[in-house]
């Protein structure tokens, strides 16, 4: 039997040979209110970094975003952000409670769902669904806060946002035309009974690595700040120049006639801390262009590190519009995928010849998502159980997209965090007594699958364990690279202790790590016939320290 496009692409990364997991989901959907971004006293992460905080600070450590992706080093985003003309913010995250507010601990309140993925993220569909009156932000937070732990959770669904079905159904869809090359396809639909007005705001940002006193950045290879910029377009395409120092060059490609909106990815010190900001164009600007009318929040010279493309869409009843985007690299090969258990490769050698210039950007665009699409028909109808029924068939596939919808680049330099950075007031003296002392060693950077991106964008060592079994049939390469990450130097403790997760990483991991590698390893040699011995002593090795 041949092998799937998909099962190809996957041996071509295994191999070295391509790397189409460059991109992916690994753009968080909560980096506030975690314990890295926490630089306060008492630890308490949650009031630290609140969301009311997000939309105007920048993050330390990673990004979050509403349907997004990112480089697997992350120094590039892409999300999409709405505004319904009611709310006070724009949507450019999902909302929840946290630990504190709610009556059960922290809780997303939206509703969206993950419907399709596959391992190499050559396709990838999610929806969101947008209330169009104004989101009950202070009805969720005090209603919660009201109620107590033997009651129910009130939910965005019982305040009757979506009475009358008077939402958008916000499809966010990717496809590939190669490795760097990504296709973004966005369908909003007006499922009320009267005509409806939306902003959508397609977002490109750099991750803020240049702000924190570093030379050649936090990680110590990412020197200088990277810039967008408006680049010359074309009838019916605007286009977004994207140059980063590591990264290199990427072009957006952006359909019809939106206007470009450009900014700063760095913190409104006035608005949060009453410091005057050294530079007028920060993070929450399109918020303040849009919602509060200041024209003069976004650069007039159409450069900066976050951009975005604004487009009005007014919608009869059960209208719909459709979006084309389309991000691609050309300036040359991409980076090799990292090794084994190992950190990315940014370096030479390169992969894949130089990129060039799309002369029609949208020309293949619909052929190649039926394309992609019909690979992934093909992929999961190979590795789904010939027994199941259509039904099952669904359920299982879409259960198994959010596996791969839930990788998130994960990054925590311990030592870094303890000693606070040099542009940085230094952190209080507790904090050497404090969380995480003791793992000064620990320093990851690496995409991870999470328990959750919002209620927990971070790694739990017991969790993975379990979470590498459905993956170990999708992609048992990856699966066997998780279990191995867990015992690398870089993250197991001097004295033989996995991590267990960043608010305690000594806490005690229940012994379920053997089980898993096992498990994995017996599930490939099913698939494939080849029992991968070398894996599975590597982690006995680990166990046994």
């Amino acid at each position: 039997m041949s092998l799937s496009a998909e099962h190809i692409r996957l041996a071509e990364y295994r191999e070295r040979t391509s790397n189409w997991k460059e991109w992916g989901p690994y753009l968080s959907e909560r980096a506030w209110g975690t314990v890295r971004e926490d630089y306060s006293e008492s630890g308490a992460a949650w009031d630290y970094f609140p969301h009311d905080h997000a939309r105007s600070r920048a993050y330390r450590w990673n990004e979050d975003g509403l349907a997004g992706i990112s480089d697997r080093s992350q120094f590039l985003c892409f999300s999409v952000a709405l505004w319904n003309d009611q709310d006070p913010i724009l949507k450019e995250r999902l909302f929840g409670l946290t630990g504190p507010e709610g009556n059960h601990g922290e809780d997303v309140k939206e509703a969206y769902f993950y419907l399709d993925n596959t391992p190499t993220h050559s396709y990838m569909k999610m929806l969101y669904k947008y209330p169009q009156a104004a989101f009950p932000y202070a009805d969720l937070v005090e209603e919660n806060r009201r109620r107590n732990v033997h009651e129910a959770e009130y939910e965005l669904l019982d305040t009757g946002m979506f009475a009358g079905n008077r939402y958008f159904d916000v499809f966010v869809e990717y496809a590939k035309a190669g490795q760097d090359d990504i296709l973004a396809r966005i369908e909003v639909v007006n499922r009320g009974p009267d005509a409806a007005e939306c902003s959508v705001l397609p977002t490109l940002w750099f991750r803020n690595t240049w702000s924190w006193g570093y030379p050649n950045g936090p990680m110590g290879y990412a020197s200088g700040k990277p810039r967008l910029s408006q680049a010359v377009d074309r009838p019916g395409i605007r286009t977004i120049a994207a140059d980063h120092a590591v990264l290199g060059h990427y072009t957006l490609y952006v359909g019809g006639s939106p206007d470009l909106l450009f900014t700063e990815n760095e913190t409104n010190l006035e608005r949060l801390f009453n410091v005057p900001n050294p530079s007028p164009f920060v993070k929450d600007a399109f918020h303040r262009y849009l919602i509060q009318g200041e024209k003069s929040a976004i650069n007039p010279k159409q450069e900066g590190t976050k951009s975005a493309a604004h487009y009005r869409l007014a919608l009869a009843p059960g209208a719909s519009a459709t979006l084309r985007l389309r991000l691609s690299r050309d300036d040359g090969a991409a980076p090799l995928p990292p090794q084994s258990g190992g950190k990315p490769d940014l370096s030479p050698p390169r992969i894949g010849g130089r990129g060039a210039e799309h002369t029609h950007p949208f020309g293949d665009f619909d052929a190649l998502f039926a394309k992609r699409i019909a690979e992934a028909d093909e992929f999961y109808a190979e590795i789904q159980p010939p027994t199941l029924t259509d039904d099952a068939r669904r359920v299982q596939r879409q259960a198994l997209a959010g596996m791969l919808w839930s990788k998130q680049l994960y990054y925590y330099d311990v030592q870094q965090w303890l000693r606070g950075d040099p542009a940085g007031p230094p952190p209080p003296a507790a904090r050497r007594e404090g969380r995480n002392r003791d793992w000064e060693h620990l320093n990851n950077f690496d995409v991870i699958s999470m328990p959750d991106k919002w209620e927990y964008p971070w790694y739990a060592t017991w969790d993975l364990a379990f979470h590498c079994i459905p993956l170990a049939a999708l992609d048992a390469d990856f699966a066997k690279r998780q279990l191995d990450l867990i015992g690398r130097e870089w993250y197991m403790h001097p004295n033989g202790a996995f991590p267990a997760y960043e608010w305690a990483f000594g806490d005690v991991n229940p012994p379920v790590h053997a089980w898993a590698a096992l498990r994995v390893y017996q599930i490939e040699k099913n698939q494939t016939g080849k029992p991968d011995r070398a894996f599975l002593e590597g982690i006995f090795h680990k166990l046994l320290l």
